[in-house]
């Protein structure tokens, strides 16, 4: 039989990476698409193809295709309120001129758009947030993944099988900066013996999964015969404060946890003090679970970087 072929846009970034690796490992044919125009040396060993394209100018794969996964686009939400129409033109533009070109080109593709968790609204926090919950357009960045997500609707009416991920914080080995674990890992690195480390709030709680789980989960998507559901999260169901993070990548450095320093700018008003997600959905129907412990993963992202 022979190997169906996948397509992963965002393809050398942090999950993306990931993606393609165990998608060559299940016997996919990989065709991998990213912003650069020649392929990352991480990516050259491991697609079939690689594509370096504006995926918001113009779709380039031109050859029929099984399936997508779409991790595309301008992502984080800090960076979002400075450019606002830029997240909501570049994301939207990007899922018009993918699908477009897949109804012509391979009608009845199973498309899995990677959203986020944060479209959740923050009133949902008391609980395990699942499918159910109520979103919320609370930062541009949602606006945009909310926007794609109703396009991904829209396609699946006009015949693409498309199914929506929207998974919580991922962590792992190749994250960069801008995220919690990378950016506390470098503070400890740097810090001047004795002195204090810089920090936001340490007590609110987030949900973590292992960036190799989070990938599992969409190819598990991209494979399977059918879905009941057009929307499914990625989660652990068990949150982390930042200061167990943080114990834990010292841990993982050899060094102690040195004293702490608040600074108020980087405090977000009206935060959540924890956030869990429920993927209950997507373990009851595929058996998906995370297969990591959340301190081995960022072990492992200290080991690797």
């Amino acid at each position: 039989m022979p190997s169906r072929t996948l397509v992963v846009t965002g393809a050398s970034g942090f999950v993306g990476t990931h993606v393609v690796r165990q998608a060559r490992d299940a016997s996919w044919r990989v065709v991998a698409v990213g912003r650069e125009d020649a392929a990352p040396q991480q990516i050259t060993a491991l697609a079939d193809r690689y594509i370096g394209a504006d995926l918001a100018g113009e779709w380039p794969v031109d050859e029929r295709v099984d399936a997508v996964v779409h991790l595309a686009g301008l992502a984080a939400v800090g960076p979002s309120f400075a450019q606002p129409q830029r997240y909501i033109e570049v994301n939207s533009a990007i899922m018009t001129a993918m699908c477009e070109s897949l109804l012509q080109n391979s009608p009845g593709a199973r498309v899995v758009v990677v959203s986020s968790g944060s479209v959740y609204h923050s009133s949902a926090a008391d609980r395990p947030v699942d499918e159910t919950a109520t979103t919320y357009a609370g930062s541009p960045y949602a606006v945009a993944k909310l926007l794609v997500e109703r396009q991904a609707e829209y396609y699946a009416h006009r015949g693409l099988d498309t199914v929506v991920m929207r998974p919580f914080n991922h962590i792992g080995p190749g994250q960069g900066l801008g995220f919690l674990v990378p950016d506390l890992a470098r503070a400890l690195r740097t810090l001047t013996p004795g002195g204090s480390l810089t920090v936001g709030n340490l007590d609110t709680a987030r949900d973590y999964t292992d960036v190799r789980d989070v990938a599992a989960a969409y190819l598990t998507l991209a494979g399977a015969a059918a879905h009941s559901h057009a929307v499914y999260n990625v989660a652990s169901g068990v949150s982390r404060t930042g200061r167990e993070v943080l114990e834990v990548i010292a841990g993982a450095l050899g060094v102690a946890v040195p004293p702490l320093e608040i600074d108020p700018s980087r405090l977000r008003p009206g935060d959540p003090a924890r956030i869990t997600g429920s993927a209950q959905r997507l373990r009851d129907e595929f058996g998906w679970a995370p297969s990591r412990d959340w301190t081995s993963s960022i072990r492992d992202f200290v080991a690797a970087s």
